[in-house]
C-alpha cells in the first residue's frame, strides 16, 4: 500500500502535523486499509465494519477522520450518527475543539452552530460536519459524503441503516465507516454485515465493497487469558495496562452471568447471546451429565409452553434425582400449535407422569383452553395424572430455575434445544424479581417448559403406594 493507493497516509500525516495528535500503530494500520483506493479513485470498500474492544481509541479515530474528510478531502457533508445523540454529539465537539485549536484548521472555519438538533461545524468551502441520531429518520433529506455510524451494536433494527446507507447512493466515492465493539442476539444489523464479510472471505459470494476489520479474542477463550486481551485489545501495553484487564477479567469469571456476559462483549469483543442472561451459561455447561429418566420411579413431572408467535412448542419433563438434583430432558417439541394439540394427551398418555402442567398466563393459554373441552373423555387426561395450571408463580418458577442451575443441581444431556434457547434466554423485570423473554430472534418457550417441569418436580408430594417406573423419551 502507498499514498497512492489510499488515503490513510494522509490521514496519519494530517493527524501528526495538523492536530499534532499522532495515532496509535493499529490505528495508522486501520486507516491505511480501510482508506485502500480503487484504480479511479473511489474507496476500495464502500461500508467499512470495524470491531474492536472498548477504550482502544476508536472515539479519537473516528474525530480524526471526521476532521480530515472535512478540511483536507473537502467533503461536502459528513454525519456522525449514534444510537445516544449525546455521544454523536460529544464526538462532534470534541472535533470542533480539535479543529479551533489548530491555527491551520481554525482559519477556515466558517461557522459552529450549536443548537440542539441544528449542530453543524462549517468550513469556508462550505463543507459542513453534521449528527444524527441513529434512528429511521437519521440523515434523511441529505446527500451523504461520508457517514460515521458509532455503536453499531446498538443497531437492533434496520431503520436507522436504512435511512442513512442510501444517502450516499448520489455520491460515487461515499463511504460509510461503522465501528463498535461486540453485540448480542439483539445487533442485527451488526452479525448480518459481519456474516456478510465473512462469507465473502470464506467464498468469494457476497459484496467486495463491504470491508470488515476486526479485533476479537477467539471464540471460546477464558476472560483472563493475556493472550486473548491482547487480541482484542490493540492498544494492549500502549494505553491499555494488562493487569487493569486482568483484574476485571477475573471478577467477571467468578460473578458469571450479565457480568461476564458484558465482559465478552465490550472487553474481549466476543459476541455473546444476551447481555442479560437469565441462565448462567457456564453454569448451564456444568450441569451437562448425560442420562435419562428410565429409572427414575413415580417423580416425573412435566410441564409444555408456546412461544410467543406461536410457532413453536415444547414439552420438557422431570424429576428429582435421589441425591437432590432434578435431572431433565426434552419430550417433545412442534413447529406450532396444531401438532401440539394433536399430539400432547397421546404423548402425556404414553409417559404417564405424576402431574402435567402449564403456564396459563401466557400463550399457551389458547391451547390449553382447547384441552380443557376435552374433561370427560377417557383419554384426557389420562388415569392417575395430575393436570396442573402454574399460576401467581411465574418469576419464582424462572429464578428458581436460574438458582438450580447456578448451584450445578440440575443434570441435562446436552438436548439441542435446550443448549439452544436456555444460554439465550433473557431477564425480563417484573417488579422486584423476573422471568424469561427473548428481545432478539429465537424463542424462549423450550426454557419456560423446563422450568415449569422443574417446578413441578420439586413441588411433588411425597409417593404414595408402590412406585412405578417412567419411561420418558424424546419420540413422539
Amino acid at each position: 500500500m502507498t499514498p497512492a493507493t489510499s488515503y490513510g497516509f494522509d490521514v496519519i500525516e494530517f493527524a501528526d502535523g495538523v492536530l499534532g495528535q499522532p495515532l496509535d500503530p493499529w490505528q495508522e494500520w486501520l486507516v491505511i486499509h480501510g482508506g485502500e483506493l480503487l484504480p479511479d479513485g473511489r474507496p476500495r470498500f464502500r461500508q467499512v465494519v470495524v470491531l474492536v474492544a472498548r477504550q482502544n481509541g476508536k472515539t479519537h479515530l473516528l474525530v480524526v477522520l471526521s476532521l480530515f474528510w472535512l478540511f483536507v478531502e473537502l467533503r461536502r457533508t459528513v454525519l456522525g450518527t449514534s444510537t445516544n445523540l449525546g455521544y454523536a454529539k460529544e464526538s462532534w465537539e470534541k472535533a470542533v475543539g480539535m479543529a479551533e485549536s489548530s491555527p491551520e484548521l481554525a482559519e477556515e472555519i466558517a461557522r459552529v452552530r450549536r443548537a440542539a438538533g441544528e449542530e453543524s461545524l462549517v468550513t469556508v468551502h462550505g463543507c459542513r460536519y453534521k449528527i444524527a441520531a441513529s434512528n429511521r429518520k437519521g440523515g434523511r433529506s441529505l446527500t451523504i459524503d461520508r457517514l460515521i455510524l458509532d455503536e453499531l451494536r446498538e443497531h437492533d433494527s434496520w431503520d436507522a441503516w436504512n435511512a442513512a446507507i442510501p444517502a450516499m447512493n448520489a455520491v460515487p466515492d461515499a463511504q460509510a465507516w461503522a465501528i463498535t465493539n461486540q453485540g448480542d442476539d439483539k445487533s442485527v444489523v451488526l452479525e448480518s454485515l459481519r456474516a456478510s464479510a465473512s462469507r465473502f472471505l470464506d467464498m468469494g459470494e457476497g459484496d467486495p465493497r463491504l470491508g470488515l476489520f476486526e479485533w476479537s479474542a477467539p471464540d471460546g477463550a477464558e476472560p483472563d487469558d493475556a493472550s486473548a486481551l491482547a487480541a482484542a485489545n490493540p492498544n494492549l501495553g500502549h494505553r491499555v495496562e494488562l493487569d487493569g484487564l486482568l483484574g476485571d477479567a477475573r471478577r467477571a469469571k467468578a460473578a458469571g452471568g450479565e457480568e461476564l456476559a458484558g465482559f465478552r462483549t465490550e472487553i474481549l469483543c466476543q459476541r455473546v447471546a444476551n447481555l442479560d442472561p437469565a441462565i448462567n451459561g457456564e453454569a448451564w455447561a456444568d450441569c451437562l451429565e448425560p442420562g435419562t429418566l428410565d429409572e427414575l420411579r413415580s417423580r416425573v413431572a412435566l410441564c409444555w409452553d408456546v412461544s410467543l408467535d406461536g410457532r413453536h412448542a415444547t414439552l420438557a419433563a422431570a424429576a428429582v434425582l435421589p441425591d437432590g438434583r432434578v435431572r431433565v430432558e426434552v419430550v417433545a417439541a412442534w413447529d406450532g400449535t396444531a401438532a401440539l394439540r394433536r399430539d400432547l394427551p397421546r404423548v402425556v398418555g404414553r409417559v404417564r407422569p405424576r402431574v402435567v402442567g402449564w403456564l396459563p398466563d401466557g400463550p399457551s393459554a389458547a391451547v390449553a383452553a382447547d384441552l380443557a373441552e376435552r374433561k370427560g373423555r377417557s383419554t384426557w387426561p389420562p388415569r392417575g395424572v395430575t393436570v396442573e395450571e402454574i399460576r401467581g408463580e411465574i418469576n419464582a418458577v424462572c429464578m428458581g430455575l436460574g438458582d438450580l442451575v447456578d448451584a450445578r443441581q440440575l443434570a441435562h444431556s446436552g438436548d439441542p434445544l435446550l443448549d439452544a434457547q436456555v444460554p439465550a434466554t433473557e431477564k425480563k423485570r417484573v417488579g422486584d424479581g423476573w422471568r424469561f423473554t427473548r428481545r432478539g430472534a429465537g424463542h424462549c418457550d423450550a426454557t419456560y417448559a423446563l422450568a415449569g417441569a422443574v417446578h413441578l418436580a420439586r413441588t411433588l408430594p411425597a409417593t404414595v403406594g408402590k412406585p412405578r417406573l417412567v419411561v420418558a423419551s424424546g419420540d413422539t
